[in-house]
């Protein structure tokens, strides 16, 4: 059977990008009122917003996340390498630009823990090239005389330039990532997240998730010593972290004990009895409240020497432009951000959306989180993306759209406006708690890791790969390392597949793999190969190998011992000796080139997982064709798709005027067997 093909209509591919450019450029009344509502998407959904049924749950569900936000902005500064007041400042703008601009109804855009530690490490750097000193707490004060209110003054001044120049890099770096962002979204490369695979990125979170357990261990424990950076960050902060131990502050060591096992018990408990509880526990607001309260009346700071979060003022700072040199400076390592940020934006976006059974436009997310970036990059604010955990609280806690996002971030305002102050006190051991207990999720990734193995052990390599790259080496290093590895894997996959010799399901039409299954029969004179990969360049070899090993011949090497074992015969009737000829003495040296007995007639590819063929593919196949005509076996392919069909026609495969191409090509395998059968 010869399936006639349906005639392809040729398109002017000119005449249509014309078409879409006059089509794009036309600017009409109804044209601009689309464009700025798919800009703007809460102009679509707020006009239907239906009050009595979603407002509760938004209120809810954002005073929850308000509650929850406030925290862990203030923690997360520890990541960012800045004060606890820019954090607050990203998670208020991130809110509303995303209220304004996002698809989503249900993904928290903020502060996220492996974000502010992208942003940490490069503000990090800069300050170490900029001779910045990074100890987290200001030499103490001289007595008080003239030299030591110099001394005091120069320190202040200091103080205030090392201040300004970190939220430089940081602005200067979020605004850069965000312009990626932007960009990819116009060009649509949206495409570039389909390499982060699940295995990729886990491995990137849970990596970034042991760097950041240990940059809080120091403040766990109340020990100084300077911020590592570079490569090999995590096994030198554990070397410096050993070695001063024994300074460690008593003080902080029971603060943290005592924090971490109230969060953890609590998170514990919320997980255990979830679906009873209406709301999740602000544990960590609890814990922070009481913990100030008890670092403000117990004076830790000044009895203890216990390190506290410090003057946070209150009100905003005056917008600033980012500086653009120091855009050039961080422009590298603002593609590494801006990629992790969407993409873990876009893939909780799909996720709720999947849930809930609305749509989203990966693309307009693009913009979205690429001008949560741009704009607060202008009030002093880092960059941000979608949180898991706060989304999941989110949605629990009956949020409906992103109304509950402005009131979060109304939350975080009244923090900034009034209460900012109030945390002066706080000791940065209780912060390092609230980091390290929020990391649960990624660090259970460690108890999977037999499953996963046993779903897909090339999958857990990667994980295994990518996440020991992003804790000894570097996060933006390790996700590199991550996404080339695993394309390594896909290559190597296709360099050596899965190959086979198929027998017949007995009293069927069907072929199966004779080494995984019983009871198959092999087709006398028929030799059934099937190859588990693309036929391209890099294959190649391994293709004819195995299919030589599978069948038992390899036509060079035969071709090559019958010209011999002729050429032998030659010599010797030449000589006249046919004793010797005939004898057993030339019987014994010839031995090894007498000609094998060949045990099939016909050869059947199966190229049901053959998914395309290069140049390269199609010289092999007609190689193949040419060298087993030689000792007359025929080649019949079957189960080809029509792109490899294509392939070997403009290969040459099938001759010039196909003729021979229903001979040669079945669209099962069975049909070519039984034309082997009938040729036989």
């Amino acid at each position: 059977i010869l399936m006639e093909r349906k005639t392809r209509i040729k398109i002017n591919r000119k005449e249509v990008m014309l078409a879409k450019m006059r089509n794009s450029c036309s600017c009409t009344p109804k044209k601009l009122k689309n464009f700025v509502m798919d800009f703007l998407p809460v102009l679509r959904w707020l006009p239907k917003y239906q009050y009595k049924e979603y407002i509760w749950g938004d209120i809810m569900s954002g005073l929850v996340i308000g509650i929850i936000l406030v925290p862990q902005a203030i923690a997360y500064s520890l990541l960012a390498g800045l004060k606890p007041i820019y954090s607050l400042y990203t998670s208020f703008f991130a809110n509303i630009i995303y209220f304004l601009m996002g698809t989503s109804r249900h993904v928290s855009v903020g502060i996220f823990s492996l974000i502010s530690l992208m942003v940490g490490q490069v503000v990090d750097r800069e300050l170490v090239l900029a001779g910045f000193d990074l100890n987290d707490d200001a030499p103490p004060v001289l007595q008080n005389d003239s030299q030591s209110n110099t001394t005091a003054f120069n320190l202040t001044i200091a103080g205030i330039f090392f201040e300004c120049y970190a939220i430089g890099i940081a602005t200067a770096l979020t605004f850069v990532a965000g312009v990626y962002q932007v960009l990819m979204g116009i060009f649509r490369l949206g495409f570039v997240s389909m390499y982060l695979s699940e295995s990729v990125l886990d491995g990137f979170a849970t990596g970034a998730s042991l760097t950041i357990l240990t940059a809080q261990v120091k403040y766990l424990i109340g020990i100084k010593i300077p911020r590592s950076q570079g490569h090999g960050m995590l096994v030198i902060t554990w070397i410096n972290i050993l070695r001063n131990i024994p300074q460690a502050n008593l003080c902080d060591v029971i603060t943290s004990a005592i924090c971490i096992v109230v969060l953890v018990t609590a998170k514990e408990l919320g997980d255990r009895y979830k679906h009873k509880l209406k709301f999740p526990l602000p544990t960590e607001l609890v814990v922070i409240v009481v913990a100030t309260l008890v670092s403000h009346y117990g004076k830790l700071n000044e009895v203890y020497a216990s390190s506290v979060s410090g003057a946070i003022p209150t009100g905003f700072i005056p917008p600033k432009v980012p500086h653009f040199n120091l855009m050039l400076r961080v422009a590298v390592d603002a593609l590494p951000l801006a990629i992790v940020s969407f993409v873990f934006t876009v893939s909780l976006s799909e996720m709720c959306a999947k849930k809930y059974a609305y749509t989203i436009r990966a693309n307009q997310e693009m913009f979205a989180v690429g001008f949560c970036n741009i704009i607060p990059s202008f009030f002093h604010s880092f960059a941000t993306s979608a949180a898991l955990a706060k989304t999941l609280v989110k949605t629990s806690t009956g949020c409906q759209t992103q109304v509950s996002g402005v009131i979060s971030a109304m939350v975080v305002l009244l923090v900034l406006l009034f209460l900012a102050p109030l945390f002066y006190s706080l000791q940065k051991c209780v912060l390092a708690c609230i980091i390290i207990v929020s990391l649960r999720g990624a660090l259970r990734k460690f108890r999977d890791v037999p499953a996963r193995y046993h779903v897909n052990k090339v999958d857990t390599l990667v994980w295994v790969v990518t996440m020991f790259a992003s804790a000894l080496i570097s996060t933006e290093v390790g996700l590199l390392v991550g996404i080339v590895f695993s394309m390594l894997c896909i290559v190597v996959r296709t360099q050596r597949p899965r190959t086979a010799l198929l027998g017949q399901i007995q009293g069927t039409s069907f072929y199966e793999d004779d080494l995984e299954y019983e009871n198959l029969s092999s087709v006398p004179k028929v030799k059934i190969f099937r190859f588990e990969a693309p036929l391209y360049y890099a294959n190649r070899n391994y293709f004819l190998k195995s299919l030589y090993r599978l069948t038992n011949l390899d036509p060079n090497l035969e071709a090559a011992r019958r010209k011999k074992y002729e050429k032998k015969e030659k010599q010797h009737l030449k000589k006249g000796d046919q004793t010797a000829a005939n004898g057993l003495g030339i019987g014994e040296n010839t031995l090894q080139l007498v000609p094998k007995q060949i045990d099939f007639q016909a050869l059947v590819i199966d190229c049901s997982s053959i998914s395309f063929l290069d140049t390269t593919g199609v010289n092999t196949l007609k190689e193949i064709l040419k060298d087993y005509k030689d000792f007359n076996i025929s080649v019949l392919l079957a189960c080809c798709n029509p792109s490899v069909i294509d392939s070997l026609k403009r290969g040459g495969y099938f001759g010039k005027d196909f003729g021979s191409m229903q001979e040669m090509l079945f669209y099962s395998i069975h049909n070519a067997v039984q034309f082997a059968n009938d040729q036989k």
